[in-house]
């Protein structure tokens, strides 16, 4: 390819919105052009890169038996109330009806579509396992579509389905992706980590993230400093704590504490490590078909609510902040909150000595526990009375508590796999794979024979990749203040052979030589011929990332040009007549 024939329309200034490199360099670099809030087109380079990208995934699924179709980018939206989606995916589903009145959405992801094509034409054991996938577009209705490429509305995604007889041979080929993926990105040069994950609105029994690691990331992940554990912060465990505070003593009863609502005065007041102080989190759960409540979550003083965890724990679609005046009509005392209250023991003469009992608070809302509460003792919480708390709290005589694990897990906790500190580190969420079970086989009613002859849900897993994402991964890990550094599997181009001078013959000759060269040793190559400065040649160089440069300039005159190497601008001279091959050996 030539560069004078290119369009390669590259920018000295950033977009005014651009704040992440890969945003900033993929608009500059002539790679991508934006049309609309969150909706971009690919230019030729950027669909090169694309195609690269894909040609990488779709050998890696090809060459482990998965078989790659198309599905309809439009769905119809009977199969996502089917599914139990509909409502659930939330404003993010673009829904619209066509000209006679008939429902469909664009889909974000396809896992319905499939299902439908297995139960059509999968019938029998004999068929299964199968994978299937596709590499087409998405639509996602983003509030606030921002970063470029990286949170988009519409978007380039591999998904693909498999379909199983049982659990077990499902959990086979989770596992065989979870390698093949590995694979993939290993091959784009990138540094990632596979995390546990939380499965959100597609479902499942369990599933697993890969994560490119950047600063620029929007994703935390809570990583071991000494083993291998690593976990999104949505879904990541810890072990107990080694090291418990020494508890406080106290009799069950109420205690006047005028005016002190918070974690930080009730440590105050009492003098007491926050571990012993129950922590009141009141949240409103959204629930399929519109169905809300109130809903309390009781932690330990010195935790945090991890907002996904506590919304997975009950089934809600989200969780949404409560007013006082909605706590107060729930008959619920606005600081002062608490799982239990107490009463005296009427079984003996009730006077100033007669001992408190303890019970479960009889408040008009949901109330779900942290698994660190199981049993917990010598605590303080709110007595639902104001000014009031209760000490000396035994959470152990109660019965019929539903424990959760609620917390955000923070650094130094200990890692619950080795019992190492933990850390956190960014990634960008690039892959996504799920084992599903009959999550979505079952309401479709998508069927097959086992080899008894009876019908049986398909046992299903899905698997993810951001394929127009990776694109924007890549640049975030890739990058120096110069513009893109991008590995040599999916440059847009390997070799980028510049003319220094179009106008002297000598150097215009020696670089279509060595053009040609590479050309024929099958060198992805494109020659700079424009009739430019050098120096605005370079910088193109330097900014759009080809991974070598061969400078054909002054030094010709003693029969040598330079190999520039992008990843360091690392310099090299070479005989004029050994470039070609110099450079296509350094690719190897």
């Amino acid at each position: 390819m030539r560069f004078s024939k290119l369009l390669i329309p590259t920018l000295k200034e950033a977009p005014k919105d651009a704040v992440l490199p890969s945003h900033i360099f993929l608009v500059r670099g002539g790679f991508i052009h934006q049309v609309a809030s969150g909706i971009y087109d690919f230019l030729p380079l950027g669909k090169r890169v694309l195609d690269k990208i894909r040609t990488i995934v779709k050998e890696e699924l090809d060459s482990v038996g998965c078989q790659e179709v198309q599905l309809g980018f439009v769905t119809p939206a009977e199969l996502w109330k089917k599914s139990g989606r509909y409502e659930k995916y939330g404003a993010e589903l673009l829904r619209f009806s066509d000209r006679k009145g008939n429902e469909f959405v664009l889909g974000p992801t396809h896992e319905e579509m499939m299902v439908e094509l297995a139960g059509r034409f999968v019938s029998s054991y004999k068929q299964l396992p199968i994978n299937l996938y596709q590499i087409n577009l998405k639509f996602r209705d983003e509030a606030r579509p921002r970063f470029g490429l990286m949170r988009g509305r519409e978007f380039i995604m591999k998904d693909g389905y498999s379909f199983h007889t049982d659990r077990d041979d499902m959990v086979r080929e989770f596992e065989l992706m979870e390698k093949t993926y590995r694979r993939i990105f290993t091959r784009m040069g990138l540094d990632f980590r596979v995390v546990e994950a939380d499965s959100g609105a597609i479902g499942g029994e369990g599933s697993k993230e890969f994560m490119v690691l950047a600063e620029s990331g929007e994703d935390t992940i809570v990583i071991c400093q000494k083993c291998d554990y690593s976990a999104n912060i949505e879904a990541a465990k810890r072990a107990e704590p080694e090291n418990v505070p020494e508890a406080p003593e106290a009799r069950l009863m109420k205690f006047y504490t005028p005016e002190v609502t918070t974690i930080e005065e009730l440590e105050s007041f009492f003098h007491v490590d926050p571990f012993y102080l129950v922590k009141s989190v009141a949240k409103r759960a959204l629930y399929d078909g519109g169905r809300s409540e109130i809903v309390l979550f009781f932690l330990r003083g010195n935790e945090e609510l991890q907002e996904t965890k506590a919304a997975n724990s009950i089934g809600a679609n989200e969780l949404l902040d409560v007013s006082e005046e909605e706590l107060e009509a729930a008959g619920i005392v606005p600081g002062f909150m608490g799982p239990v209250e107490i009463k005296r023991d009427i079984s003996t003469q009730e006077s100033d000595d007669t001992p408190y009992v303890i019970q479960k608070a009889g408040m008009n809302a949901k109330m779900v526990f942290d698994e660190s509460l199981k049993n917990a003792s010598n605590m303080i919480c709110g007595a639902n009375v104001k000014d009031y708390h209760i000490v000396g709290v035994d959470l152990s005589v109660l019965k019929d508590l539903d424990f959760e694990d609620l917390v955000q897990v923070k650094k130094e906790d200990r890692c619950i796999k080795c019992g190492g500190k933990l850390d956190y580190t960014k990634g960008i969420e690039v892959g996504h794979i799920f084992q599903l079970g009959t999550r979505y086989s079952q309401p479709l009613g998508a069927r097959f024979l086992d080899k008894d002859g009876k019908s049986k849900p398909f046992v299903m897993g899905t698997y993810g990749i951001g394929v127009s994402r990776l694109l924007a991964a890549v640049i975030e890990q890739h990058h120096d203040e110069r513009g893109c550094i991008w590995p040599s599997g999916i440059a847009p181009f390997e070799v980028v052979v510049v003319i220094g001078n179009i106008k002297d013959e000598n150097q215009v000759s020696a670089g279509e030589k060595i053009y040609e060269i590479l050309k024929k040793r099958g060198v992805d190559v494109v020659i700079d011929d424009r009739p430019e400065r050098f120096g605005f040649k370079m910088k193109d160089f330097e900014l759009i990332g080809f991974t070598y440069a061969v400078v054909v300039g002054k030094k010709l005159s003693d029969g040598k040009v330079e190999i520039v190497k992008r990843a360091d601008l690392g310099r090299i001279e070479a005989d004029v007549d050994e470039a070609a091959q110099k450079v296509a050996d350094m690719l190897l």
